[in-house]
């Protein structure tokens, strides 16, 4: 089962950026679809962003324009650019498959936009 540890949040005042890294563990992350998600105090988990095995991206409308996600296959990483934050960004973000069945979900890393 993969292992998934994710990093790179914080605090961040509104307008600011944050990369957030997620190292996964296993020989079968370069061929898996992978998505970052975020979770909002009192929300559902929800997927914001994922990246195929050969680097098709797609986002949720919201993050289009503002968020890039990418990954290296040789690192077992996959990264997420978030640019122009915003308060309503503020979540726990996660990494794991893009679909399921879903490996181990990991602590997720804290992003806090201040306004």
């Amino acid at each position: 089962q993969v292992q998934l540890v994710e990093s790179g949040g914080g605090l961040v005042q509104a307008g600011g950026s944050l990369r957030l890294s997620c190292a996964a563990s296993g020989s079968i992350f370069s061929i898996k679809a992978m998505g970052w998600y975020r979770q909002a105090p009192g929300k559902q988990r929800e997927l914001v962003a994922a990246i195929t095995s050969g680097g098709i991206t797609n986002y949720a409308v919201s993050m289009k324009g503002r968020f890039t996600i990418s990954r290296d296959n040789a690192k077992n990483t996959v990264y997420l650019q978030m640019n122009s934050l915003k308060p309503e960004d503020t979540a726990v973000y996660y990494c794991n498959y893009a679909r399921g069945p879903y490996g181990n979900w990991g602590q997720g890393t804290q992003v806090t936009v201040s306004s």
